[in-house]
């Protein structure tokens, strides 16, 4: 009888598993709660984690965040990888912008293995940086999570702590074409540098162009900046990536 019982145990699928911990997770009649998710979150599996449960899913494309929780609480997923890549582009402090703009508490959701950033990049800190720019000057919290499951299981969380059982509700938000707000956060991709730092650096340059050609004797001289902020910018951008191939690097052919 015991081995019938361990037999069928092994059947259940890992996906009835992370379902039957997302009931148990929390008292709340998960019915009742409502979620509005953004268009490109389908291929993630959330959304279908969260409909088994009972949660009452909107799926839109939402021009800020990815994961309406709450009328004033928006979350941001990101995996590790796109997390990374953000930064360098400047997608992750216009968003971070735009997150503060419309939403009382947006958060950052990051998931997947942290030990990833070795593989991505090969200066961590600038990975640092970032996490302590978007937390000590956007005030937005990130939390990491491990995978898809534990994800669902953190947004039903946040979901259930509304007080309301009206549901969210989408609001009317547009598009950002503001060419100081991306000129900002590619500044603010920089080691060390959040938006007050940012705009003095266009005020003293005029230009995102001219603040990265600008030598590290000019850029110790922004107010608050310093000489050590300055020299990690500047070896930072001129560091030459280990995957270009020196031209004068000889090979077996060339012996």
């Amino acid at each position: 009888m015991e081995q019938l019982k361990q037999a069928s145990h092994k059947k259940q699928t890992l996906p009835n598993k992370i379902l039957t911990n997302l009931h148990n997770s929390t008292i709340m009649n998960l019915t009742e709660l409502r979620m509005i998710i953004d268009e490109r979150e389908r291929k993630s599996g959330i959304p279908d984690l969260l409909r088994a449960v009972g949660i009452k899913v909107e799926i839109t494309n939402l021009p800020v965040g990815d994961y309406i929780v709450a009328p004033e609480t928006v979350v941001e997923r990101k995996s590790v990888r796109d997390f990374i890549s953000s930064v360098f582009d400047g997608r992750l402090f216009d968003q971070c912008n735009r997150l503060k703009e419309h939403f009382e508490y947006p958060a950052i959701l990051m998931e997947g293995n942290v030990d990833e950033i070795d593989e991505i990049t090969e200066n961590p800190l600038v990975f640092y940086g970032a996490i302590s720019s978007v937390v000590l000057d956007y005030k937005i919290p990130i939390i990491p999570t491990p995978s898809a499951s534990h994800s669902a299981k953190l947004l039903v969380s946040m979901c259930a702590r509304q007080s309301t059982t009206k549901g969210v509700f989408l609001k009317k938000i547009k598009k950002s074409d503001d060419l100081q707000k991306q000129q900002l956060s590619v500044l603010c991709s920089l080691p060390g540098i959040g938006e007050k730092l940012a705009i003095r650096m266009l005020e003293k340059f005029g230009s995102p162009t001219n603040t990265l050609k600008a030598s590290y004797s000019e850029l110790s001289k922004i107010k608050g900046l310093g000489e050590s902020r300055a020299l990690k910018i500047r070896k930072m951008l001129d560091a030459e990536s280990k995957h270009i191939k020196k031209i004068n690097q000889k090979t077996l052919h060339d012996i």
